[in-house]
This record gives C-alpha cells, sequence and structure tokens, in this order.
C-alpha cells in the first residue's frame, strides 16, 4: 500500500470507526463465552492457556480485516506460525491479540482485552484496544508522513462520547502501574530507584494491554515491564500511548519497534507517560 493512500486513511475516522466495530463485534463473541456456564481450556505448545474465546474473537477479526483491506496481511497470537523470510517482506501489516489477558479471561476477573494494532515500517500507526466487559474502547491514530494530520487518541466508554485522552505531566507523587502476574522481583528494583528521585511512589497493579492504556489517559506515570511479552501483546496499546503523547522504550531507551527480527518476543521495556523527564537516569 502507497504512505499516501495509508495516510489518508488513518485519517479517515469512518475508516478507524470500521476497526473499532470489528474489535466489538469480536469482544460479543468473548463474552459470550465469558457469560456461559463453562471455558474450555487447552495449552498451545508454549504452555500458554487457549480458549474457545481465544479462537472465536481470531475468526471475527481476521474475518473484517481481510474484507476491509484485503492488500494488507494480517498476523494474529492465533494465526499459523509465518517464517521472518514471510514476515520481513511486510511493508504495512495488522497484528492482533484476539483476547490479550487470557488467564484474566479464565480467572473472569474482566481485566482483558482485544488488541487490535496497524504496523507501518515497524512503527504501530494506529491501535484499537477494546475492553469487552467494561464496554471501554482506547484509540490511537499516528501520522506516517510530514503532511499527515496530527496524531490522536481517545477513550470511550458504552455509547458516551468519545473522550480525547493524554499522557500526565509529572506530580510529586509518582503512580507506577506493574503486572499482576510478572516480575515483581524486578520490579522491586526499580521502585527502589524511583523512590530515591520522588516524593512518594504509589503502585497499582493490572492485566493485560490495560496497563498501558492507563498510562495514555494519564491514570499513571511509567509501566515497568521486566517479563516476556510478545510483539502483538503491545502494538495496539503502544499506538495508543505514543498517540498520547507517550513513549515505549526498552532497557537501552530505544522506541519498541516492530517486525524487525526472526522472534516474536519484546525486549524488557517501559512505557513513559512524560517525556520530558530523564528516566534514563534514574532507572540506570
Amino acid at each position: 500500500m502507497q504512505q499516501e493512500r495509508l495516510e489518508e486513511l488513518l485519517m479517515d475516522k469512518r475508516w478507524v470507526t470500521r476497526i473499532i466495530a470489528i474489535s466489538r463485534d469480536a469482544g460479543k463473541q468473548i463474552l459470550e463465552i465469558y457469560d456461559g456456564d463453562e471455558i474450555e481450556i487447552t495449552q498451545k505448545a508454549d504452555k500458554s492457556p487457549l480458549t474457545q474465546a481465544d479462537v472465536a474473537s481470531h475468526k471475527v477479526i481476521v474475518g473484517g480485516l481481510q474484507q476491509l483491506t484485503p492488500e494488507i496481511p494480517v498476523l494474529s497470537e492465533e494465526s499459523d506460525e509465518l517464517s521472518y523470510e514471510i514476515r520481513r517482506q511486510w511493508q504495512t501489516y495488522w497484528l492482533v491479540d484476539p483476547l490479550d489477558g487470557t488467564k484474566e479471561f479464565i480467572d473472569r476477573n474482566g481485566e482483558f482485552t482485544v488488541n487490535i494494532a496497524l504496523i507501518n515500517s515497524g512503527v504501530p500507526v494506529l491501535g484499537v484496544v477494546y475492553v469487552p466487559v467494561k464496554d471501554v474502547l482506547y484509540v490511537g491514530v499516528q501520522k506516517i508522513t510530514p503532511a499527515g494530520n496530527e496524531s490522536y487518541a481517545f477513550k470511550q466508554i458504552a455509547d458516551a462520547p468519545p473522550k480525547d485522552i493524554k499522557v500526565r505531566p509529572l506530580a510529586a507523587t509518582l503512580i507506577v502501574v506493574a503486572s499482576r502476574r510478572h516480575g515483581s522481583e524486578a520490579l522491586q528494583g526499580v521502585l527502589r530507584k524511583l523512590r530515591r528521585q520522588f516524593v512518594a511512589v504509589e503502585t497499582t497493579n493490572m492485566g493485560s494491554s490495560l496497563k498501558i492504556c492507563l498510562v495514555a489517559e494519564g491514570a499513571a506515570d511509567i509501566y515497568p515491564r521486566l517479563a516476556p511479552t510478545c510483539e502483538w501483546d503491545t502494538a495496539a496499546a503502544q499506538a495508543v500511548v505514543e498517540a498520547a503523547g507517550g513513549m515505549v522504550v526498552d532497557s537501552e531507551f530505544n522506541v519498541l519497534r516492530y517486525n524487525s527480527k526472526e522472534a516474536l518476543l519484546n525486549p524488557f521495556f517501559y512505557v513513559i507517560g512524560d517525556k520530558s523527564y530523564a528516566w534514563h537516569e534514574s532507572l540506570n
């Protein structure tokens, strides 16, 4: 797809609305299973859990995206494995996690999401993160050419009007959001460093890509992720937080980018709200 055409689509809010509709349709499929009597659980090759909701959401999203943009390939967590030799030829592609937070889904705590991202030259230029249980939607769109319009990010609750979101400036009290399940020991080391820099440091725990979205909407300042994730776990929410003024960087403070290597694992990373602060000095 030509860059000019992609930019035109990204800035067409009617087109973005169609992607939002796909995420909501996937969420309906998930909730039908979530609200049922029993969740069937199997294991994938990597020992991670798989439910019929993961599969149902995958089918809805892949089918919807292929109909909307047949020229753009789709990579989903539940897709058949593709070699890097194939993927490296993709300049633009969809990157999907049909049900991010499968363990949260199984525990029925509501902290799971539908993640749809559009990647262009390694950059997540569009992200839709949908929370089916709460009917909450996060959307971020970034311009990709100098001639493009400004980026935008918003949050929408049910049928209420969407509200623009942005990261918050730092205050005396730092709010750190952390994984509910991973990286607690490494997190303590980060917190010790931060407590030397700030008057007070508060922590909150959350599952799935919602942690990144909390930074995007200004409800948290930083999310240290010091445990493994895959590219489909982060791409959609990264688009949201970057469009809201934040950034996602690895431990060397390089911006997180996609489809650059054989493995689909991310490095450890930090999601940062206020970019004006010298985070690398506080965390290294």
